[in-house]
């Protein structure tokens, strides 16, 4: 069985409430870890979008979500849709995971440089993610996480 669901929220950090509201509903269908990993990453691309992706247009500008979950192949998949300029997923990912190294000579947390760590976790949550460009001008990440079966 397919499941689609889908939310639009500003470009706003305090939607981030209402966005955590919405995204409960999947607690009873996906396994508590997986559940927590995925909003996890869910409320750190948000914050990217609205940061930086969406820096300096109207906290109106709208960001769709969809949540799509395959009960019979245990796959959940996330979409989270922003008006920003493109970006290479890639290439932020090397520049954080560089930054993490060098994060390890900081003598206090307050000294690593922000920027990144979103995707790091979402690379390390996730299958597979993905950075689309699309034909309308928004730009689409797409995260793709297998889980277990619910007992």
């Amino acid at each position: 069985m397919l499941e689609k669901y889908h939310i639009q929220v500003n470009s706003d950090i305090y939607a981030l409430a209402k966005l955590q509201g919405w995204f409960q509903q999947f607690q009873n269908l996906l396994p508590k870890p997986t559940w927590m990993q995925c909003n996890l990453v869910l409320v750190e691309v948000f914050t990217n979008v609205v940061s930086y992706a969406h820096e300096g247009l109207s906290e109106e500008t709208p960001i769709d979500i969809e949540i799509t979950i395959n009960e019979i192949e245990y796959l959940l998949e996330m979409r989270i849709w922003d008006f920003g300029e493109p970006f290479d997923l890639q290439a932020e990912i090397d520049r954080a995971a560089l930054e993490a190294q060098k994060s390890q000579e900081f003598e206090s947390i307050d000294d690593i440089p922000t920027g990144g760590r979103g995707l790091m976790i979402a690379k390390t949550v996730a299958d597979d993610i993905r950075y689309e460009t699309l034909p309308d001008g928004r730009n689409c990440f797409v995260m793709s996480k297998n889980f277990a079966k619910l007992i």
